[in-house]
């Protein structure tokens, strides 16, 4: 795909935080909200406070990862979707090529990056170290469990979010809890009576383990 119209997020700035990655022993991937920047979600790295993980945050461009609501048909956010679908790949790569193999990256997003990290992993499915979806679910106008297949042969996958969020319904968060359990996920699902459209403490607890996890992994 040619960085441009037909790959809008290509080329775009990736902010690093934590342990260089030639250095790290796992490596996270934050996806930032509709609206943000890389800027806003790899803060996130100083609360969790794991300086052996290298923390990679890529920009969208527009502050936009696809323009659309994310319950729109998937074809109603192309080229967009695609784009971001591949900065995340690329990002594993790249990792990888460091000497991070996938069982050891989290892939992470917040609002519009949750809808992407999850759509990434059921799409993608393998052992990664961790998928964290605050407040985001499954992208499409509709969801067939059908359109999605192999293992994410054991992955914790974590899945939290108001039950009062104004632009992701709860029924699409628990129907994507159902697909990831289905792709062999280990799933953990949290809904947050009232809280809105926000990243709450428990969440980052949630996190936290799952880096924990990966951390302890890596030397075993």
């Amino acid at each position: 795909m040619e960085t441009g119209r037909n790959d809008p997020h290509g080329g775009q700035p990736v902010l690093a935080a934590g342990a260089p990655l030639n250095s790290a022993k796992a490596a996270t991937i934050m996806l930032h909200g509709r609206g943000a920047n890389a800027a806003d979600i790899i803060g996130l790295a100083q609360v969790l406070d794991a300086p052996q993980v290298a923390y990679l945050a890529p920009d969208a461009a527009g502050r936009v990862w696809y323009p659309n609501p994310f319950m729109t048909a998937p074809a109603g956010n192309e080229p967009y979707l695609s784009s971001a679908l591949g900065v995340i790949a690329c990002l594993i790569d790249k990792v990888g090529a460091a000497g991070i193999a996938a069982e050891r990256v989290l892939v992470l997003g917040f609002s519009q990056g949750a809808c992407l990290t999850l759509e990434f992993a059921a799409r993608n499915p393998r052992r990664y170290g961790g998928i964290a979806a605050l407040s985001g679910g499954l992208i499409g106008d509709r969801i067939a469990a059908s359109n999605y297949t192999g293992s994410l042969a054991g992955t914790p996958v974590f899945i939290g979010c108001s039950d009062v969020d104004p632009f992701i319904p709860l029924e699409r968060v628990q129907e994507s809890a159902v697909v990831m359990r289905a792709l062999d996920g280990e799933v953990t699902e949290r809904i947050y009576s009232g809280a809105g459209h926000t990243i709450v403490s428990d969440e980052v607890e949630q996190v936290r383990r799952i880096v924990d996890k990966m951390l302890a992994d890596s030397v075993t």
